[in-house]
């Protein structure tokens, strides 16, 4: 194994001498690229977000907006990362001192005031920007959707960025304003060659210890080794934990890069999507054939956490508030665990056995996760929280039905936020199955899934609101359904 080094804005930089807990953020800083700053230090204000090259969808290669207040810097190991100082000159004409086009957009339509969130923002809408399918579509029948723009611009890509002084007007505008990328732009020349490949990672300082094996077979004799380590993937929430509660681990050991676990694989009757996978490769890899997960996707945080942020990891902390595990209830998926005897198989609705506790036994990770085809037609993801995007639900409610003749002939209702688990609704499940899909037959069972769980009140909302809100969320299935049915 050589030792550690990231290649930042074209130039090779080790990692050494900072800690192996010290986060992206603060290792660019050392190095004087004081345009990566810290907001939030949790991933919700997006001026810390940079770009690394990640394997493609489309193309060989994605430039990937990530915030870098959450990464361990030993994270990026081996790979490419460019900064909002390292557009100018990398991703425009090459010419010291050009403005990137995002750059000059933000620039001339007054997109930047203090400037704080300013080079975050452009970092998104860069990762946006070099998005190899985007395309321009206007609207043949002259209207406007708002958040997309004529050139494709999904303006999706900047729901994690925050901004207090400009407003967002003029921001939405340089988005909508910038267009291709030229030919000999070096960045988008980039992702049509093959990205960095994972390294090994072996980073040891102070008694502490960052490591990465190339195979899953490695990492779970490792970890039986070391069942005390913490295991990451995109650090969306370990992150957390190290800046906001100052956690410190002995051991980390990374499983973000590992091939086993970054397979999607679609069968006759199930489809397997590997735990590594990061939610916007599953959303665009699945393209709506699971439009339960559709529904959850642009309501998971925001797409820059959505670019780092694993279905093995939402499940892997047991948060009872997770958006993933009542979507991943509804459609009855099971979890792959992994050990270094083999792998067992556990629906989800086994896996929850207490308030962030699960059946998973040390030196075990999750491998995959499957769900059952094939899946319920009439299907709906709510999340009720105080924000629309970038917020933490206070409940959600995910619904999977089989409708027949006007028949509920199957019903599975996953719960999230209303019990120290995710829950399934099973008395409201029972109350639905057999009966015609009508307003009485709702009714009804609004009323038992009001009763489902245990809710508690907390700050974000009180049990009173979580009932009513659970019950209200089936009324809400039933108007859409029947709307679609009658338009």
């Amino acid at each position: 194994m050589t030792a550690p080094r990231i290649t930042v804005n074209g130039t090779e930089a080790p990692i050494s001498p900072a800690a192996p807990h010290t986060t992206a953020l603060d290792f660019l800083r050392e190095r004087g690229l004081t345009g990566t700053k810290e907001g939030c230090a949790e991933g919700e204000c997006g001026a810390c977000a940079i770009l690394v090259a990640r394997p493609g969808t489309n193309e060989p290669t994605d430039w990937v907006a990530v915030n870098a207040c959450l990464l361990p810097a030993a994270a990026l190991d081996g790979q490419e990362v460019v900064t909002s100082e390292g557009l100018a000159t990398a991703g425009a004409s090459g010419t010291p001192g050009t403005l990137h086009p995002v750059q000059e957009e933000m620039a001339v339509r007054g997109g930047s005031q203090c400037g704080y969130c300013t080079p975050g923002f452009v970092c998104s809408m860069a990762a946006e920007y070099y998005r190899p399918d985007r395309c321009a579509h206007p609207d043949p029948a002259g209207g406007t959707d708002p958040e997309h723009g004529p050139n494709g611009f999904d303006l999706h890509a900047l729901s994690g960025n925050l901004c207090r002084c400009t407003g967002y007007r003029p921001i939405r505008d340089a988005a909508f304003a910038v267009g291709a990328p030229a030919d000999e732009d070096p960045l988008a020349r980039r992702r049509e060659q093959s990205p960095p490949m994972p390294v090994a990672t072996e980073y040891v300082r102070g008694g502490s210890a960052f490591l990465r094996r190339n195979t899953l077979g490695e990492t779970l004799r490792l970890l039986r080794e070391r069942p005390d380590a913490v295991v990451v993937a995109g650090s969306t929430d370990w992150g957390v934990e190290v800046n906001i509660r100052a956690r410190r681990a002995d051991c980390v050991i990374a499983v973000d890069r590992l091939p086993e676990l970054r397979e999607l694989r679609v069968g006759s009757d199930s489809i397997e999507i590997g735990a590594a996978l990061t939610l916007t490769e599953i959303e665009r890899r699945l393209d709506g054939r699971v439009p339960l997960l559709a529904e959850l996707f642009p309501q998971f945080a925001s797409r820059l956490i959505r670019n780092g942020a694993t279905l093995g990891g939402n499940l892997g902390t047991g948060s009872p508030i997770g958006d993933s595990p009542p979507v991943l209830l509804a459609l009855e998926a099971s979890v792959v665990l992994a050990d270094a005897d083999g792998e067992r198989q556990v629906p989800l609705a086994e896996y929850f056995t207490g308030y962030r506790q699960s059946v998973r036994r040390p030196g075990e990770l999750i491998r995959a996760v499957r769900v059952p085809l094939p899946l319920s037609p009439v299907v709906a993801f709510h999340k009720i929280a105080k924000r629309r995007f970038d917020d933490i639900s206070s409940v959600a409610v995910a619904f999977a039905l089989d409708v027949e003749d006007g028949i509920v002939r199957r019903a599975r209702i996953g719960l999230g936020g209303v019990a120290a688990t995710p829950i399934r609704a099973l008395a409201t499940e029972e109350s639905l199955e057999g009966r015609p899909w009508t307003a009485e037959t709702v009714e009804a069972a609004a009323r038992v899934l009001r009763t489902e769980g245990t809710p508690m009140n907390d700050q974000r909302a009180s049990a009173a609101y979580r009932s009513a809100m659970l019950g209200q969320s089936l009324v809400k299935l039933y108007a859409q359904t029947t709307e679609a049915v009658s338009s």
